[in-house]
């Protein structure tokens, strides 16, 4: 019996999908992951000998500041401050990398002006981290 190896239509579409380039990258990127997955792994446990500081090199900062706003001036921590010392120290707070939150608090007597030239020097040291302290209202 005799083969033919002629199509029956030679007009009609070829159905089958080839998808041995798909296979090929599918098994390349299946190589490269392998290949690159330990040495992202290698590179997070690297160990390096880090330069040491003396303790008196780096600067303890207060995690939080209270600044209370009276009539009479502004506090501290509990303590006086003039305004020239509180722009100095706002200044310091300013450039650190991390600078401390700060606590506003004011007493209901106290003018309007003494918070707002507060939140213009904080706002002037790019200082952000602010905690307008209030206390819930009563019922």
């Amino acid at each position: 019996m005799a083969r033919s190896f002629h199509r029956k239509k030679p007009l009609e579409a070829n159905s089958e999908l080839n998808v041995t380039a798909l296979i090929d990258l599918g098994f390349a990127l299946l190589i490269i992951f392998m290949i690159s997955t330990p040495l992202i792994e290698k590179e997070q446990l690297m160990e390096i000998d880090l330069p040491m500081a003396s303790e008196s090199a780096s600067t303890s900062t207060p995690e939080t500041v209270d600044l209370l706003v009276t009539p009479e001036g502004y506090r501290m921590d509990g303590n006086p401050i003039s305004p020239l010392d509180l722009e100095n120290d706002l200044v310091r707070f300013g450039e650190m990398r991390e600078p401390p939150v700060l606590s506003i608090r004011a007493n209901g007597d106290t003018p309007y002006q003494n918070v707002v030239t507060l939140l213009d020097l904080l706002k002037q040291n790019q200082l952000k981290r602010i905690n307008l302290v209030t206390r819930p209202e009563e019922q």
